[in-house]
């Protein structure tokens, strides 16, 4: 099993602060959805919005037991599932630039 555990590093809020800085975010997924084997034990993945926030999102492995346990604790993942998505699906959480170019290279091949 593999937890993906978001935290807000820089936040952009007018007192610095984040409404969900002591909740607790992950998100667990099979290993085998990591479809492209990308070694993701022990990493994390940043990602920059552009307005002073910025996300993190740190990957480990567990067994079961653990999952268990923080699946019961976990507030959910604000919404940002997809960037667990991007991390299993490119090995990193792609820019939004490079979402727009995907999505047109995407529409020219149609």
């Amino acid at each position: 099993m593999l937890s993906f555990i978001l935290s807000m590093p820089n936040v952009g809020s007018w007192n610095g602060k984040w409404t969900g800085e002591k909740d607790f975010y992950c998100l667990i997924k099979r290993e085998s959805a990591n479809v492209n084997n990308f070694e993701l034990n022990g990493k994390s993945f940043y990602y920059n919005f552009g307005d002073g926030w910025g996300a993190s999102v740190h990957v480990e492995k567990i067994d079961s037991k653990e999952a268990a346990k923080r699946k019961r604790k976990s507030q959910g993942f604000c919404g940002y599932d997809w960037m667990v998505s991007e991390i299993l699906e490119h090995g990193k959480i792609i820019t939004l630039e490079e979402r727009r170019k995907k999505r047109e290279t995407i529409i020219e091949e149609k």
